[in-house]
């Protein structure tokens, strides 16, 4: 008997021994990765959690996020104990206890949730294995894989409680959780949901974000407020269960309603900087394929982290968005939409036929993602030809906000080619630093980047013609000239005469000045006489302008095609003393840690002699103070401010495109406003042409500039250089003729500057 009690013993030892024996060889042959992927010291010193790249402004505001996931890590010392508090108190109030694994909670989950069926127990997951799990995510979907996986996030937990401080581990937690909203990590959910740092956040918006952790969706306080409010008040239960807050505290907390006012969901069609941030990105992706990491392996923009530091002033480009809003939204487009509601059939198109128009319609179908996506999918010309002509129900961009209809696909083709759009940018002379940029009114809906654009330039180009006046052919801004009709031999035994857009002192001897201030096209061209068009080319290109300029005599008036970008790095180089230096958009680049990778400077070069580039300035103030630019100061007040600006309008035939040059000794900014073809243009010049549909976004940006007191925009006057002297300042004749323009302070505003009939 006592032989098979004691045989008995040995046996349930044995079985007692050999199953732990089996957990134990379990749980090191899935440590050392033999029963599937466990990741390596290296690959936990160095997760791979796919972190975008910040693109960060020059005043340090992250601008906007370029990655698969909306992520950006910030340090333990950064991250409020508001929010410690709230996540410890809701998802692991023995987090400090335990190592990785919480036994207690266990044992509560085995028998509350498994074997009770209590649902409300809670659950067993301690953060260290949820990071565990966000870091290395579950592979298997079935009942066993789970248990497998889950297992396998034990292992995972211990290991990054070894290798790991518990700030280090919760600071992980924190950085790559999901909050919905595309917000991952808690320095993109602090700046989406409230517009704040992770330092920032107060007691209960900690709570709000701790919350979403549950169920991002279900606890989304812009989908569902009701239910985010309650989840908050669990999470403010709990922080005063564990003693983070006091009755008081949380009773006063509980009743407050959440605020939601600064939710700014983060993507890459919203935010501030979107077309900059676009630019950005398919510069970095062209950076990354020749740049290494130690592993040799490229860079990746999207994944890696990087911190893209950039010459853009968050402030100034804020103004920049406003102003454009305003005009466009509030003064332009209604004023276009009232034109277009005259037209029998609504129709944006002017000046061209049916087919060119269906041509037209026809490429933006074809680029369009609800062609793709039918093509991708084998569908037949015809087939998707008839589908683009049945109505849906769809919502469509207005100024006002989104508009729900219904609409045929390519009614909505036609809709939106019946909005003028705009291109701007603005550089800091002495550095080259691109501080503003505006690609288009909505990034969103219209993805085509402006800036970068050939548009014909117009009467803005006639400052070249003139700088060839001044530096070849030794002239001033008082230096006198005929008011007088002038042909060119076209080449084809025909002549072109450029026309005069107004008639004011036809046959008379005028200035420079005057003549640039009010846009004569008749001087221009007698300028272009007495040089030659490749002088005036060679002026440009020292300038920096690389488009194609065709070296006839048209180009006096304005024909050639040039981008924004162009025309603004040309317009500062002469409030830079005639030294070109070349926009530049990245200051630096860096690695997550902080580690720099690349540093960038402009190139730079003496294009104009410092008294070419005053004598330029000072006829280009003329443009402001009494002539095309007036406004600036009758209507858009800038002179209270400073007298310390020179101006260019310039409007195309037909007023296609209208564009306005404005420079202060600190930033010059070019901006071009019209419609996606030349074809779409107002038939008047109320407001087709660039007095008005350009300059007024200069003139409003300008304003809330210089009202920034904390940016503190100088205001003093343009360098005057030694070389300059009181005979080259001589405007006696021109201050003559201001007097007698006085009584009309629009004056001249009228700019066509183009007339391309003959070449």
């Amino acid at each position: 008997m006592k032989e098979d009690k004691s045989k008995l013993y040995r046996t349930l030892w044995f079985i007692f021994g050999g199953f732990w024996l089996t957990v134990i060889l379990f749980f090191v042959l899935l440590s050392a990765g033999c029963l599937g992927f466990m990741p390596s010291f290296e690959e936990l010193e160095n997760p791979n959690s796919m972190q975008a790249s910040e693109v960060i402004s020059s005043d340090g505001v992250v601008l906007g996020y370029i990655g698969i996931q909306n992520r950006s890590d910030v340090r333990y010392e950064d991250i409020s104990p508001n929010v410690i508090n709230a996540l410890i108190a809701t998802e692991d109030a023995r987090f400090y206890k335990h190592s990785g694994i919480d036994t207690r909670s266990l044992v509560r989950v085995l028998f509350k949730t498994v074997l009770g069926r209590h649902r409300s127990s809670g659950g067993g997951s301690t953060i260290t294995q949820q990071l565990a799990k966000n870091l290395f995510p579950r592979e298997r979907k079935s009942k066993l894989g789970t248990v497998y996986s889950k297992l396998k996030e034990w292992v995972v937990a211990v290991k990054l409680e070894h290798r790991y401080s518990k700030k280090e581990i919760i600071t992980m937690y924190l950085n790559t959780v999901d909050f919905g909203s595309n917000a991952f990590g808690i320095k993109t959910a602090a700046r989406t949901f409230f517009g704040k740092t992770p330092a920032e956040l107060e007691v209960e918006e900690a709570a709000v974000l701790v919350g979403l952790l549950k169920a991002p969706t279900t606890y989304s306080p812009v989908l569902h407020p009701d239910h985010s409010l309650n989840r908050r008040n669990v999470v403010l239960s709990q922080m005063n269960h564990y003693d983070y807050l006091t009755d008081e505290e949380y009773e006063a907390l509980k009743d407050k309603p959440i605020n939601m006012s600064h939710y700014t969901p983060q993507s890459h069609n919203d935010g501030l900087a979107t077309y900059f941030r676009e630019y950005v990105r398919a510069e970095m992706k062209e950076w990354c394929k020749h740049q290494r990491k130690n592993d040799g392996t490229p860079y990746d923009v999207h994944k890696d982290g990087l911190r893209i530091y950039t010459t853009i002033d968050s402030r100034i480009q804020a103004y920049a968005e406003d102003a454009v809003k305003k005009h466009m939204g509030e003064e332009i487009q209604p004023a276009f939409d009232k034109e277009l509601a005259r037209r029998k059939d609504r129709n944006p198109f002017s000046g061209i036929g049916k087919d060119q128009q269906e041509k037209y319609l026809r490429q933006a179908m074809i680029n369009s993602d609800r062609y793709y996506q039918r093509k991708q999918a084998g569908a037949k010309e015809a087939d998707i030809r008839e589908e683009f002509n049945k109505k849906v129900q769809m919502s469509v961009f207005t100024w006002k906000g989104l508009k729900d209809t219904m609409m045929s696909p390519w009614d909505s083709l036609r809709y939106y080619k019946g909005f003028l759009n705009v291109g701007l940018m603005s550089v800091e002379p002495g550095t080259g630093y691109v501080k503003a940029y505006v690609g288009g009114i909505n990034y969103r809906y219209f993805k085509y980047d402006n800036v970068r654009s050939l548009r014909q330039v117009g009467s803005t180009f006639k400052p070249f013609v003139y700088t060839m006046a001044i530096q070849d052919l030794g002239m001033t801004p008082g230096t006198v000239v005929p008011n007088a009709e002038v042909c060119f031999d076209n080449g084809r035994g025909g002549l072109w005469c450029p026309k005069n857009s107004s008639h004011a002192r036809e046959g008379e001897m005028v200035t420079l000045k005057w003549a640039l201030a009010n846009s004569i096209n008749w001087v221009s061209a007698y300028l272009m006489k007495q040089g030659s068009p490749e002088q005036v080319i060679a002026i440009a290109r020292k300038l920096g302008v690389k488009s194609d300029i065709p070296a006839v005599p048209a180009i006096s008036v304005g024909t050639p095609e040039i981008t924004v970008a162009e025309m603004a790095g040309a317009m500062a180089t002469f409030a830079n003393n005639g030294e070109y230096v070349e926009p530049i958009f990245i200051l630096r680049i860096e690695d997550k840690h902080g580690k720099v990778l690349a540093r960038f400077t402009p190139e730079r070069h003496e294009a104009l002699s410092p008294r070419t580039a005053y004598l330029m300035l000072s006829l280009m103030q003329g443009v402001v103070s009494s002539g095309t630019g007036c406004r600036l100061n009758y209507k858009y007040k800038l002179n209270q401010y400073s007298t310390a600006i020179a101006g260019k309008t310039g409007t195309t035939q037909n007023n296609s495109d209208c564009w306005f040059m404005g420079i202060t000794p600190k930033l010059a900014t070019a901006i071009w406003t019209g419609g996606e073809l030349r074809s779409i243009h107002f038939r008047n010049m109320t407001y087709g042409q660039g007095a008005a549909q350009a300059l007024p976004i200069f003139g409003y940006m300008m304003q809330k500039i210089y009202s920034d007191n904390n940016l503190k925009f100088p205001r003093g006057d343009f360098q005057k250089p030694n070389s300059v002297t009181s005979e080259d300042m001589d405007a006696s004749y021109f201050w003559s003729e201001v007097e007698a323009e006085k009584n009309s302070p629009d004056a001249g505003v009228t700019d066509i500057g183009t007339d391309e009939s003959i070449w």
